[in-house]
């Protein structure tokens, strides 16, 4: 079979070809199926041949790309250009404190600060100026300061007590995603002696402050134990309060808003189950609100209603004989959960997400058409007033809750952005309906949302169902084009002789995860050039309801492909763009979602941008020792006792239906201390692609030798990635030159 025997050659001279990894037969049966996997002697990390031909793939990458290196520098510098370095966040009330973060002009990471309130009618956030000194100012944290020496940090915990007087944070330096747990006095800025490793990234606190609450994982990395440590003590006392044997679901710790309740969450993909302690109680016994039954879910919130304690659950039992699939708000007492009236009852066209109490109202957070949406219900003394939505006169935008962690408050915090929309944060005051801007994310270099355009397309798929396409492009057309309104059939304005243009195309579509329309300053230096940028909502997501995901799952994951391949075409032809210049981008799952599509359709697209992609999830999901592999099996199947889903994911797996056929461009990035998604599907990935494939495409694999799942860390270096990626996108489009 041919092999990519391409080569490129450095400024320095040398010439780098591309690497051939060796092949090593490794048998695996299931179910009589027989597959030979040569490259599967990837996986050993330990082993120094592995690290070296990551390596070389790195150095083959590098080579092909320096070329790129000055327009890489000149992204980073328009990203940098357009970010205001030195900020400030808008300060958050709770307690007797004013809480937010700053970021400063090159330094990687925030320093988390506080300071005092005026007194208790204080609810109007302090204006702060960067530039200038903030009284009463207390740095609870400088990440700078704890990211010192390390290639990565990432900080988890970051959990200060009730009164206001404790710190408990976590951080994690190799990427893995296991964290030391520490704790701060906030009153003389000692750091105590208690520290906690191997922790998960939360904590929780008890309301007196005495002790804090944390979680641990398993050898698959999923979080099933919470222990209670008391603050003072060796960890060796610290007690086991919960333990979940069953390795499809995972445990999680907090606390209700009122501060009155803990609870502890233990939930699959498809069940839910919680146990509540009272928070001033830290060594009583937690007890469960409703036990868990297969296919339930729920969720619980504490209130007030009428004076008494009440239960907010949120549910997709059957009510009424019929399964409630996009959810039901019931009321219920604390005292008996499974006693519930329907307070919202179920709909086709609204998928109920989530309810927030605070002392004197709810907040209702839900997705109608493909879009999140929110209302304000009032709790009167006899019970609950006007549910009212909040409308921002948006085609497209994602709104929710933003930072209101006190019980009682007379304002909500609210956050709005779009795809043109720099995200902007509000007060609004139930009581009069008023909204004060309280900040603006800033845009410099002139930035004008007029100049952009943002619309809703719709694909058929071949079962004819209609599929939303989200698109947000620069009205002039970019550099060099002419203004113009939108062309009648297409979903792009007008632009020179209404010529096709580059797109980026992304998609993910797993999980139920909605890819919500938000703002992004280092996207602009792909509009700004003359590129789209749209995203497919695929079925497996969750944009169009609970339905949407479920037909995007297990033995009907192959929707979410065809989808994909449908909005492209649809995008070709309305003539929006061309298969010579559309990319198509997925990351995570998103990559296995595009690494099926490249198998599928790659006639369809000149490239595909994979971030650790899930492209060899058969293998994966095989092995129940392997992170995370259990509590998949609800979302994929168990490929292990079902031999109709071994078979299924088979036949859709990027890596087992590798082709000899011409592929578009590809750039695999991955980590090597990736929990989530093994470097070794990407590497194993890029291997057999090379060795099968026809043509004379470009393969590429880039491994970040120090990072996790989210890649590498601190703001400057994540803006270099996004630079790495982009300069390649813009490449192979085309577009490299402006």
């Amino acid at each position: 079979m041919p092999l990519d025997s391409g080569s490129a050659t450095s400024i320095s001279g040398a010439v780098v070809t591309a690497p051939i990894a060796k092949r090593v037969p490794t048998e695996r049966v299931h179910h009589g199926d027989v597959f030979i996997d040569e490259y599967e002697w990837l996986r050993d990390k330990e082993n120094p041949e592995v690290i070296a031909h990551l390596e070389a793939e790195n150095a083959y990458t590098d080579a092909q790309l320096e070329k790129l290196q000055p327009l890489r520098e000149k992204i980073y510098d328009e990203i940098k250009g357009r970010t205001q370095e030195t900020d400030l966040s808008l300060p958050t009330r709770m307690g007797d404190y004013w809480y937010y973060s700053r970021s400063f002009e090159g330094k990687q990471h925030g320093v988390h600060c506080r300071c005092p309130i005026a007194d208790a009618d204080d609810w109007d956030p302090p204006r702060f100026e960067v530039d200038t000194e903030i009284p009463g100012e207390q740095v609870l944290l400088d990440s700078n300061e704890l990211a010192e020496g390390h290639d990565f940090f990432s900080l988890g915990a970051f959990s200060v007590s009730h009164a206001g007087d404790l710190l408990a944070y976590s951080v994690d330096t190799v990427g893995d995603e296991r964290y030391v747990l520490r704790f701060k006095n906030l009153e003389t800025g000692e750091l105590l002696p208690d520290e906690i490793t191997g922790a998960a990234s939360g904590a929780t606190w008890s309301l007196d402050g005495s002790t804090v609450f944390y979680q641990t994982v398993d050898e698959s990395w999923r979080p099933d134990t919470v222990w209670r440590h008391r603050l003072g003590t060796d960890r060796d006392a610290d007690v086991q309060v919960f333990h979940e044997p069953d390795e499809s679901y995972w445990v999680s710790i907090g606390a209700t808003r009122s501060e009155k309740f803990l609870i502890i969450w233990v939930g699959s993909k498809i069940t839910t189950e919680a146990w509540i302690l009272e928070s001033d109680d830290p060594e009583g016994e937690f007890r469960v609100l409703l036990p868990r039954r297969d296919g339930v879910e729920y969720s619980a919130e504490h209130a007030v209603i009428g004076g008494e304690d009440k239960l907010l659950i949120l549910h997709n039992d059957v009510v009424d004989g019929v399964k409630a699939v996009n959810f039901v708000l019931a009321e219920a007492p604390l005292s008996d959960p499974a006693n519930q009236t329907v307070l919202i009852a179920h709909r086709d066209d609204v998928r109920l997400e989530d309810v927030d109490a605070f002392s004197d109202k709810l907040v209702v957070s839900y997705r109608r058409e493909a879009l999140p949406r929110f209302a304000v219900w009032p709790l009167t003394s006899e019970g609950y007033g006007e549910l009212e939505e909040i409308d921002f006169e948006l085609e497209l935008f994602s709104a929710g809750l933003g930072g209101n962690p006190e019980w009682v408050t007379p304002t909500l915090r609210i956050g709005v952005t779009s795809f043109v929309t720099p995200t902007q944060i509000f007060d609004y005051f139930p009581e009069t309906g008023e909204r004060v801007l309280r900040k603006e994310q800033v845009v410099l270099g002139g930035y004008n949302a007029d100049d952009y355009e943002q619309h809703r397309d719709w694909a058929v798929a071949a079962d004819g169902t209609k599929i939303p396409i989200s698109i947000v492009v620069r009205k002039d057309g970019g550099i060099g084009a002419v203004n113009g309104g939108f062309a009648e059939g297409s979903a792009l304005p007008d632009g020179p002789s209404a010529a096709p243009k580059p797109l980026l195309l992304y998609g993910y579509g797993s999980y139920e995860a909605s890819i919500d329309p938000g703002f992004s300053v280092a996207r602009l230096s792909l509009l700004d050039r003359g590129a789209v940028f749209a995203v497919a909502h695929v079925r497996g997501g969750g944009e169009m309801g609970r339905l949407w995901y479920e037909h995007g799952k297990t033995l009907t994951k192959k929707n979410t492909f065809t989808d994909f391949v449908s909005c492209a075409r649809h995008l070709i032809d309305t003539g929006v763009t061309a298969p010579d210049r559309m990319i198509a981008d997925g990351g995570s799952a998103g990559g296995l979602l595009v690494g099926a599509v490249a198998n599928l359709a790659p006639e369809l697209f000149a490239g595909v941008l994979a971030n650790v992609p899930f492209v060899d999830p058969l293998t994966s999901i095989l092995d129940p020792s392997l992170p995370l592999t259990v509590i998949e099996w609800d979302e994929w199947g168990n490929p292990l006792a079902d031999k109709d889903v071994y078979d299924y994911m088979k036949s859709y797996s990027p890596y087992e239906n590798i082709e000899a056929k011409d592929y578009p461009a590809i750039l695999a990035i991955t980590s090597l201390n990736d929990t989530r998604v093994l470097y070794t599907e990407p590497a194993k990935w890029v291997a057999k692609l090379r060795a099968t494939k026809t043509g004379h495409s470009q393969l590429m694999l880039k491994t970040e030798m120090s990072a996790g799942h989210g890649g590498v860390s601190g703001r400057y270096e994540k803006w270099k990635e996004v630079a790495f990626e982009f300069a390649w996108v813009l490449d192979t489009v085309g577009l490299a030159d402006r």
